[in-house]
């Protein structure tokens, strides 16, 4: 009498490490892609913070110049794990504060000046910047 193997044969692992492998090649960009998604909020709501404080600023003072400082009503929002931020046009009637990606975010600018025009100057690869708005993905969506 022949007695029955126990176990999985090698073509039944190979045929398993190829959907495995399949199934890898589709899910990690598309992760990728959500975790950036995910981190996209957090310099926009750090934009639209700083927004609200340079109208204070701009009520308090009647210019722009000098906003952006340390010690004022509207200092410069603290760099975050992803985006850096920067204030730049600043004038009596203009200024323009811009997030700049690191890390994983590299790539990724937003920006919002004085009249609340919200933009992303520029994208990474396999994205689309917007002069309109602030991009929630890729096809520049907003």
């Amino acid at each position: 009498m022949k007695r029955a193997g126990k176990g999985f044969t090698l073509i039944e692992l190979m045929i398993v490490v190829a959907i495995v492998g399949i199934l890898a090649a589709i899910a990690i960009p598309a992760y990728s892609d959500y975790v950036k998604r995910g981190n996209l909020p957090e310099a926009q709501a750090a934009l639209a913070a700083q927004r609200v404080k340079m109208e204070q600023y701009f009520q308090d003072t009647r210019t722009y110049v000098g906003a952006c400082a340390a010690g004022t009503v509207a200092p410069l929002p603290a760099a975050t794990s992803h985006f850096t931020f920067a204030c730049s046009n600043l004038a009596a009637d203009t200024y323009t504060i811009t997030a700049t990606g690191t890390g994983s975010m590299a790539g990724f600018s937003f920006d919002i000046d004085q009249t609340n025009l919200h933009r992303t100057p520029s994208a990474p690869s396999g994205w689309t910047a917007s002069n309109t708005c602030w991009i929630m993905r890729k096809d520049g969506s907003c």
